[in-house]
């Protein structure tokens, strides 16, 4: 823990760049959080989205997300969650569990995103964001994961950190 002051040598309207100490990193601007959803229907298969994501340079397949407290004042990790479903998969749930804070890259960005599992999917539309988004969405049985990620990845998709939570057991050799 260092007790040096913060320094914002930049920010623009989504981020900034700060500096503490000999550490730079990057945080959200106003406090903005996100949410990442999982997504699991009745015949399990997981709701995944593929997006163009400027910093990669490419596509990237990634689970549902997107920011708490960009448009709303009070927003809330629940309507976040319930909001993106719909506009980025075009689905809406009966319940939204939390299943806790995490960061992706915590060396480099303060952000962290809190992770939720959705229950009682039903269709409501085709989903591919707003405002020109452009997401494609994809329903992928949990046996066949693996493979399509690695289909993803020969197309030169990126794939994003958080697919981890569901390629673990295929990754580390062990079932479920």
């Amino acid at each position: 823990m260092t007790d040096e002051p913060i320094e914002t040598p930049w920010a623009g309207k989504w981020i900034t760049v700060r500096r503490q100490g000999k550490w730079e990193y990057v945080a959200r601007a106003r406090g903005i959080r996100a949410v990442v959803i999982v997504a699991i229907d009745d015949q399990d298969r997981v709701i995944l989205v593929d997006q163009y994501r400027v910093p990669m340079g490419r596509r990237s397949i990634e689970l549902p997300a997107g920011l708490i407290g960009d448009t709303e004042v009070g927003d809330t990790v629940e309507a976040a969650a319930r909001r993106e479903l719909a506009e980025e998969a075009g689905y809406a749930c009966e319940r939204v569990e939390e299943l806790g804070e995490y960061f992706a890259s915590p060396g480099m960005v303060s952000e962290s995103f809190t992770l939720v599992r959705v229950h009682g999917l039903t269709r409501i539309g085709d989903g591919g964001g707003v405002d020109g988004e452009d997401i494609n969405v994809h329903h992928v049985p949990m046996a066949e994961l693996p493979a399509f990620i690695a289909d993803c990845r020969a197309q030169g998709m990126g794939v994003d950190v958080k697919m981890l939570l569901l390629l673990s057991g295929a990754l580390l050799g062990r079932a479920g």
